[in-house]
């Protein structure tokens, strides 16, 4: 059996826009991706909500530094295959980043910790895939707006950056936005159907990844 690690942000975890808290566990696309592959692969779900690639935000009782966080999270479940990535959106806010090029400097950061990391047992490093969120959109959310509104351009440019690099450095890539939009009610979370779309998007390039 293969093993998928998911890892990203409330994105991942399944926030929902509407304020009604997390999305049902059959509804977050690690759930989906994980019933698509079937009892061909365990997939991991590693969401947490404000997770950043590299950045130091102390809004929350939690780290959601990304970059310091995934060696613990890779010696947690190790020996993983593939290891899905799918962060930037929180890179977009203004006092953490608030440019696209940030993100992906982040995302290569990432990158090199999962390719040097110091696995145990001789495990080799899994295959990595590089997921640009969906696009943030405009919202009459006024919290929201502060937050992610003047990251709305800058989130446009995430996934031909990714992209770009993904082929650079050898990572596979998927466009969340090809399948999955923002909500309007908050600009930058996911309804239950474009959560569920993400994980049946994935599906594919994950088994060939995986060699399924």
């Amino acid at each position: 059996m293969k093993t998928v690690l998911c890892y990203g942000d409330s994105l991942t975890w399944g926030f929902s826009p509407d304020g009604s808290g997390r999305h049902a566990f059959e509804d977050r696309w690690p759930s989906v991706l994980q019933a698509g592959l079937g009892a061909s692969a365990l997939v991991i779900s590693e969401g947490l909500n404000g997770r950043t690639t590299i950045f130091d935000d102390y809004a929350a009782g939690a780290d959601r530094n990304g970059a310091r966080i995934l060696p613990t999270i890779l010696m947690t479940h190790v020996p993983v295959d593939l290891i899905v990535v799918m962060l930037g959106s929180n890179d977009m806010k203004p006092w953490i980043a608030g440019h696209a090029q940030a993100a992906k400097q982040g995302m290569q950061r990432l990158v090199d910790i999962i390719r040097r990391f110091d696995y145990p047992l001789n495990e080799e490093p899994p295959e990595i895939l590089m997921v640009s969120p969906p696009v943030i959109r405009e919202t009459a959310d006024p919290d929201f707006a502060a937050r992610f509104g003047p990251g709305i351009a800058q989130s446009k440019m995430l996934a031909t950056l990714y992209s770009d690099l993904a082929d650079e450095i050898g990572c596979g890539f998927f466009d969340a936005g090809s399948v999955a939009q923002a909500s309007p009610i908050d600009g930058v979370h996911l309804d239950a159907e474009n959560t569920r779309s993400i994980g049946r998007g994935i599906e594919p390039v994950a088994r060939m990844m995986l060699g399924l």
